[in-house]
This record gives C-alpha cells, structure tokens and sequence, in this order.
C-alpha cells in the first residue's frame, strides 16, 4: 500500500485500493511509469460532478461524452439528461461512475505497458 501513495498520491477510497493491488507486483521505477501514464488518462470524479452539474444547467450529457459514452452523451442531449433524472442520477453516483472509467484505463495502461 506505501507504494501508491508514492506514485498516485492524489487517488482516494476504492480507486487507491484497486490501484494498488494493480502495481503491487512491479517494481518502483514501473510503478513510476504506469502511474505518469494513467495520471494523464485518468477522470477526476469532481470534474464529472461539474460537468454532470453543467448538464442539468446548460446542455446535457457533457459528462457522458468526457468518458468516452458517445451513445450515451447523444442520448443525454436529446432527451435533456432522460428529463434530468439520468444526470442527477450520475452527479449522486459520481464517483462510482469515474472509478468504472478509470478502472478500465488502469487495465488498459497496465496492458499497454506490457506490466
């Protein structure tokens, strides 16, 4: 566990944990590597809270669109969040939705990076 608060400081709850177990098999200079790559890909969850918060203030879905949901972002836009629900649903759900998002890019970084 020390060794994510090295490389991933900034990670919090269940994302820390899942993290960790993911690099506690590399070294340090790998973890160094893996952790500079998913920083750079990695969602904040307070920035999908803001953008869910825009959605309901402006044009909906932004958020979707942010992590990649296309189909979804669409279907945000022209329904004005499914009658907001959908985006209030997502501003209470906030970081489970970035940490599905991030736990996908930390395997496909890991997959990538041959670790």
């Amino acid at each position: 566990m020390k060794k994510i608060f090295e490389v991933l400081p900034e990670l919090e709850g269940d994302e820390s944990q899942y993290i960790s177990h993911l690099i506690e098999d590399m070294d340090i200079e790998k973890a160094k590597t893996f952790a500079a790559v998913y920083r750079s890909r990695r969602r904040d969850p307070v920035l999908l809270l803001i953008l869910a918060l825009v959605g309901l203030l402006g044009i909906a879905g932004i958020h979707r669109f942010f992590v990649g949901q296309i189909g979804m972002g669409i279907l945000y836009v022209l329904t004005a969040g499914l009658c907001f629900i959908g985006t209030i649903v997502d501003m209470i759900n906030y970081r489970n939705f970035a940490f599905e998002y991030n736990r996908k890019i930390a395997l496909n970084v890991k997959e990538e990076l041959g670790l």
